[in-house]
């Protein structure tokens, strides 16, 4: 009766110049997919089975996973990497993990194992050549764990060569700036699914200002105000697509799961990124 409302799945196709990008990777192709929150009713299997049939379609060199597999308990994740084991890509399958992937003590160990049994290397603080020497992928720490420190990982890659940072909370980009990051892939936010017109923006960016309005006793009772989902991010304006921030570029995908109410003018989304040179 009180079921979670998703809208069609979408394809975003995005093109991203980048500087130095050897001439062998033009036209490299990079699939995105994030924030399943599977097992507990926030993704269908119709729209999961879906998003991966579209990702096979694209050819992709390489596909990676932003974060935010489970919701809270980790035990779905058995089941998902069923469906996850399937994605092909030509250059292999990679991941990291988000805030709900650590949400028990046990949670990041379970889903890490699981998912590099399935084929999908899982980075945390870790930097791999998929596409060689000259275009290194970066997957960093969750933000909310007292494990990143971007800093110590950037610092290896010289600067003159591009790089790829996986970083599943956007709100990292304003930290990133500090370190060349050719295009940050970020989820995250599910894109703050509800989307008010005229403007308006992302419901959760408001809720601060409504919250204290709404008695507490009521608010137990209305979709996201009993949550602090404005803090989901500080950074509202980058809660879906494409930002520049400072010189570096980000991205970030609405992600495929959906929390109560569901999305309102916020697709699910399968993001397909083609590399090419920048041309100056």
């Amino acid at each position: 009766m009180f079921g979670i409302r998703s809208e069609p799945l979408s394809v975003e196709k995005i093109t991203v110049a980048i500087a130095d990008l050897p001439a062998t990777l033009q036209g490299t192709k990079i699939v995105q997919l994030s924030d399943f929150h599977y097992g507990t009713g926030e993704l269908s299997e119709l729209l999961l089975a879906q998003a991966i049939d579209i990702t096979n379609q694209q050819s992709a060199d390489l596909v990676v996973l932003t974060g935010d597999f489970v919701t809270d308990d980790p035990n779905p994740i058995y089941n998902l990497v069923l469906k996850l084991k399937h994605i092909q890509s030509r250059q292999g399958v990679y991941a990291i993990l988000g805030n709900h992937d650590r949400f028990y003590r046990r949670s990041q160990a379970v889903i890490t194992r699981v998912l590099q049994q399935a084929g999908i290397q899982v980075l945390w603080n870790d930097i791999v050549y998929p596409f060689g020497k000259e275009l290194p992928l970066v997957g960093l720490a969750e933000f909310w764990s007292r494990e990143f420190f971007p800093g110590s990982i950037l610092s290896q890659i010289d600067p003159a060569i591009p790089r790829i940072v996986l970083s599943h909370n956007p709100d990292t980009a304003a930290i990133l700036q500090q370190w060349r990051v050719d295009l940050q892939l970020s989820g995250h936010t599910h894109g703050g699914q509800i989307i008010l017109p005229y403007g308006i923006g992302a419901l959760p960016k408001h809720l601060g200002a409504i919250r204290k309005y709404i008695p507490k006793f009521i608010r137990k009772f209305l979709p996201y105000l009993g949550k602090d989902c404005d803090k989901i991010v500080k950074n509202w304006q980058w809660s879906q697509g494409f930002h520049r921030v400072g010189d570096n570029c980000l991205y970030v995908n609405r992600g495929l799961g959906s929390y109560f109410p569901g999305r309102f003018n916020c697709p699910p989304e399968v993001t397909v990124i083609t590399l090419t040179r920048q041309e100056f």
